[in-house]
């Protein structure tokens, strides 16, 4: 597995991070967590060694599922985690709100106070079961505290041996500067932003801001929640738990266009290099400036294998800019998908709030 470091950090990472959303259950529809236990195994086996997971994936699940994996193997792995999204906190803006894998309604609010982050901190610790976090990201801003507050408790955190590095994540440029001007000569390691073929908009000015401050970038969602596959026909259908239910990307008439540019684009690709269509997204993504490493979920070993091996994938450039050709002239239509159910609920606040 190639490996860089991540911005003017201590830590090196593997090119592609396991990413442990989906072995929370949580807006998956589900998860094994045997099955999950096996993938972070198998993750580890081929190098893939870093975990990116975050206290609000599961409701805490994901964490403690990844604690169970890992146990006894501490040395062998990086582990990544956020703060900044809280359910069981009525402090914050709502962020939004979902059922969880048992059907049960959750408020998340943005939550990034002092008091908040360090015990976000401390829960995190004991579910994993370990004594230092490698990388602790602020998950979202939250547009009530400001970023020096958070940025201090970190750093006191750092000092007290329990996070190693301090990133954030879903930050646009001035909120970085204000990050790193909050941290001063401790580095920001990274942010963390979507970015896959069919989500380029960190290319006008996060990528190259970072690549200037050397930032480490860390891009989730390379696959677009499996649809970058190719394995996501237009007709399949997603339950109200799984979260794939309400995300533009996934509407029939998008998925049908992804899936005829992967197939006119990404499959020569894959056919050349014997590789899967995934694989070629991931290295697609891989291969652009500035990013160090890309976040992929896995919810079985087969699925951890075949997404590190994407770290070994070197596309020409003339295979890249065909890739960036073919989807940038999809016209997919990305306004916001909102649920039947989503759009009752909001209704019936409003009635409430008259």
């Amino acid at each position: 597995m190639r490996h860089a470091r991540l911005g003017r950090s201590d830590l090196r990472v593997p090119r592609v991070v396991f990413g442990a959303w989906a072995i929370g259950g949580w807006g998956w529809g589900g998860a094994d967590d045997e099955a999950s236990i096996r993938a972070v195994q198998a993750s580890i086996e081929v190098g893939a060694n870093a975990f990116d997971t975050a206290p609000v994936y599961g409701f805490g699940r994901s964490e403690e599922v990844l604690g169970r994996a890992i146990r006894g193997r501490r040395a062998d792995v990086l582990l990544f985690t956020k703060v900044g999204l809280r359910w069981d906190d009525a402090r914050g803006d709502v962020a939004f709100d979902a059922l969880d894998d048992r059907g049960v309604r959750r408020v998340v609010r943005r939550n990034a106070r002092a008091d908040s982050v360090r015990l976000e901190v401390e829960r995190s610790l004991a579910r994993l079961g370990v004594e230092t976090l490698d990388l602790v990201q602020v998950h979202w801003p939250d547009p009530r505290t400001p970023v020096a507050e958070t940025m201090a408790t970190l750093l006191d955190l750092r000092r007290e041996g329990k996070v190693r590095e301090i990133g954030v994540s879903n930050f646009d440029v001035p909120l970085l500067r204000v990050a790193q001007e909050a941290l001063g000569a401790v580095p920001l390691a990274s942010t963390q932003p979507k970015y896959s073929l069919v989500a380029r908009d960190i290319e006008r000015d996060v990528l190259p801001h970072c690549a200037r401050e050397d930032i480490g970038v860390i891009v989730y969602s390379p696959l677009e929640q499996g649809l970058l596959t190719g394995r996501v026909g237009a007709a399949r259908a997603f339950g109200e738990a799984d979260g794939r239910s309400r995300r533009a990307t996934f509407r029939a008439r998008n998925r049908a266009l992804v899936n005829a540019a992967l197939e006119l684009a990404a499959a020569p690709v894959a056919r050349a290099h014997a590789a899967t269509l995934g694989q070629v997204a991931i290295a697609w993504v891989l291969a652009q400036r500035g990013v160090t490493a890309a976040i992929v979920g896995a919810r079985t070993a087969e699925q951890a294998r075949e997404n590190a091996a994407a770290a070994e994938l070197d596309l020409s450039a003339p295979e890249s800019d065909a890739l960036r050709a073919a989807f940038e002239s999809l016209p997919l239509d990305l306004t916001r998908a909102v649920s039947f159910s989503a759009r009752i609920r909001g209704l019936v606040g409003r009635l409430l709030r008259r």
